[in-house]
């Protein structure tokens, strides 16, 4: 299962009591998954067309609490995947669409619902929530995205305002976008999908960490490759000495520091250190180690 499809679960399963926030949540679906159809003689209908069963049956109950009948229909897209897609057919809403800011007194369509719907922080919670269930989509580590797609400018605008997120057009269409584990985990727990911002949160310490003991491990890996190579060139160079019969003329030091390579191999340079009389520091012991191989050189 997705992340997406965890938070509409999270947040279709959330049953507010007050009307207020059902209405937002309602408007929320209607601007941003319905389609107004005019019957004439101040009538009017809707369909909505989400993406999970879960979603539809909500919409469902949503409608029902406020005594408006639907019918869920099912079809197939015969593109991107052939996805279930799920209708609410809604015959004559015509008084709740606009107790729900979706038309107005008219029956024209609003592109904003209107600030009594939006005037509480529980409200803008639930037309978020509502915003997300129907045209929202998250995406966590490693590229956390999430956008609320919208048809207009307006709409993309108003859940922008209420979640503080970004706007911008992609194709004919609109959306409010948020990046980064943070700030997408926020606007999933101000909705109310605080497990899946948990959950988001945990997916992301846990990337960071695997990525840090990558990190560290390559490093590990390449200072071990460096250092086995530098072993190998100082012993290449103590054994030409000792092929030539030079060794023996090198100072007391230099001569010491040789002889422990030729005997320790695979040593660090700072265990070689520790094994001169008296001990000598690591970087001590790397420059010691250059000279001779300098003169072997020659």
């Amino acid at each position: 299962m997705s992340l997406s499809e965890d938070v509409r679960n999270e947040l279709a399963a959330i049953a507010p009591e007050r009307e207020c926030d059902r209405l937002a949540e309602l408007s929320a679906l209607f601007h941003f998954a319905g389609r107004l159809h005019l019957l004439g003689r101040g009538s009017v209908s809707v369909h909505l067309d989400v993406a999970a069963a879960a979603v539809a049956r909500r919409a469902f109950a949503l409608l029902r609490s406020f005594g408006v009948g639907s019918e869920i229909r099912t079809y197939r897209r015969h593109a991107f995947g052939q996805e279930t897609r799920y209708e609410l057919h809604v015959e004559d809403g015509g008084e709740l669409l606009r107790e729900a800011g979706v038309v107005d007194a008219r029956l024209a369509p609003r592109e904003r619902p209107p600030k009594r719907l939006l005037g509480r922080g529980c409200c803008r919670s639930a037309y978020l929530r509502g915003a997300l269930l129907a045209a929202g989509s998250v995406s966590g580590p490693p590229s956390p995205h999430l956008e609320v797609r919208s048809e207009s400018r307006a709409g993309a605008e108003t859940v922008a305002e209420i979640a503080e997120l970004r706007v911008g057009q992609r194709g004919d269409g609109w959306i409010a976008y948020a990046k980064g584990l943070d700030r997408i985990a926020g606007v999933l727990a101000a909705a109310g999908a605080s497990d899946a911002a948990l959950a988001l949160e945990e997916r992301g310490v846990v990337g960071s960490t695997k990525a840090r003991a990558n990190r560290l491990a390559n490093a590990d890996t390449a200072n071990l490759v460096r250092t086995g190579r530098a072993a190998h060139t100082q012993l290449e160079a103590v054994r030409r000495l000792q092929r030539t019969q030079r060794l023996g003329e090198l100072s007391p030091k230099l001569r010491e520091i040789a002889e422990l390579r030729a005997k320790h191999p695979s040593l660090s340079l700072r265990d070689l250190g520790a094994k001169c009389e008296p001990p000598v520091t690591k970087a001590t012991a790397h420059r010691r180690l250059k000279a001779v191989s300098r003169l072997a050189q020659r």
